[in-house]
């Protein structure tokens, strides 16, 4: 038995003594259980073999809804990538200023079944719309002081919005916003998304698909200089 002896110098009877002592060794590493060896005899080894195989099983059922989890994120994702490109689309087939305003609001309210849109643009041109979702301020971001951060890092920001920003996005209608998402679109202007449902937008959410919409936005607005 001496020359079966462990990494730190004890014997294989002191480890089994151990063992012996402390029964409740191996719930706390499971994975040592999984990995040794049994004798084929039945008796007191059947009951260890039994612990394998409930390891095993809740191994397999964590990994199981680990699975599941990562299915039904793939699908959400994959219905995102379809509304961006079906936005996408939509803003090249526009011709026209008024035509891709609309076109952005029209697809984030109808295909991205949001509560509130609000677009923000950097100017003035008196074809645009007169829409409630729709905010022309020729002065630029100067116009906005409670956006100063937010032009400055140009990223989105998601979750529930400062009281100053919900009014001069949302006026009235700010008491209905109970979680938002801004996106930049480069230097024409913002986006606004609000939301009656406080858990709908949140900060640690993913931003990918929002900038690739921020970006398609702030393209396609671009085709029509000030």
């Amino acid at each position: 038995m001496s020359e079966l002896s462990v990494k730190d110098g004890l014997t294989a009877m002191e480890v089994a003594s151990y063992l012996r002592r402390h029964p409740e060794f191996l719930n706390e590493f499971p994975d040592i259980a999984l990995a040794l060896v049994l004798p084929r005899e039945q008796g007191s080894a059947a009951s260890l073999a039994s612990y394998q195989l409930d390891v095993l099983r809740d191994k397999n059922r964590d990994l199981g809804r680990r699975l599941h989890e990562l299915i039904e994120i793939a699908h959400e994702n994959e219905t995102l990538m379809v509304r961006v490109h079906t936005l996408t689309l939509a803003l090249m087939r526009a011709k026209t200023l008024p035509e891709t305003a609309s076109s952005v609001a029209a697809a984030l309210t109808e295909d991205f079944n949001t509560d509130l849109v609000r677009l923000v643009l950097f100017r003035a041109d008196p074809d645009l719309p007169a829409a409630e979702w729709l905010i022309a301020e020729p002065s630029g971001a100067a116009a906005f002081p409670a956006f100063t951060e937010f032009f400055k890092r140009a990223e989105p920001l998601c979750g529930r919005l400062q009281q100053d920003k919900l009014d001069t996005l949302f006026g009235a209608k700010a008491v209905e916003v109970h979680s938002a998402v801004l996106l930049p679109i480069g230097s024409v202007g913002m986006l606004a998304v609000g939301s009656h449902d406080a858990n709908r937008f949140h900060p640690g959410m993913g931003t990918v698909f929002l900038k690739l919409i921020g970006e398609a936005v702030s393209t396609a607005l671009a085709r029509f200089p000030r």
